[in-house]
């Protein structure tokens, strides 16, 4: 037992001698202390100041709703049976607005400003929208009339909604038909 006792301290001994062998004592320093006398002494430059960033502006991407513009363009011819109207039609120049027709009330107005608020039936094939202007004023449209400011014509009038098909410019010297549609508002009074 003793003499496992002066193995371990002979050990501790050892180690104690090599871990102290590493540091080494350096008794001539002045040349390092000349160096940092040298480097104290120097002018400091002045620190330039962090560059002003303009203060970030939040983006709102508005033409999410328009058209698609990697998706082909289709000619559409619209019928009274169908109820589905194709997202854009790109028809060049053949779907140009007439400039001879004499221009509706309607057409000074945007769709927005336009509000369905009913319809009238004559007859069972026969049946108005009442639609209501930005000025409160209330308008009969049937079939074949004109509205909005895109030369929007009407192309079914049924008790929910009014469809219409408008020509706009495709930005390239040609023109687009594009589908919109009017609901119905329902009154909010019991």
């Amino acid at each position: 037992m003793i003499r496992v006792l002066k193995i371990k301290n002979l050990m501790a001994v050892a180690i104690l001698c090599g871990s102290v062998s590493g540091c080494v004592w350096v008794e001539d320093a002045a040349d390092l202390q000349q160096y940092i006398a040298q480097v104290q002494g120097r002018d400091s430059k002045p620190i330039k100041p962090l560059p002003e960033f303009a203060a970030y502006e939040a983006f709102v991407y508005e033409g999410a709703t328009l058209r698609n513009p990697f998706l082909e363009l289709v000619k559409y011819i619209p019928d009274d049976s169908s109820d589905d109207l194709p997202a854009q039609i790109d028809l060049g120049n053949a779907a140009a607005p007439s400039n001879e027709r004499l221009k509706a009330y309607l057409e000074s107005f945007a769709v927005k400003e336009l509000t369905m608020v009913g319809t009238i039936a004559k007859s069972a094939g026969n049946i108005w929208a009442l639609i209501v202007d930005s000025n409160g004023e209330i308008h009969r449209v049937a079939v074949g009339d004109y509205v909005g400011l895109d030369h929007g014509k009407v192309l079914k009038v049924d008790s929910q909604k009014l469809k219409l098909l408008e020509i706009i410019s495709n930005g390239r010297g040609g023109w687009i038909t594009r589908p919109r549609s009017i609901e119905l508002v329902e009154s909010k009074d019991p």
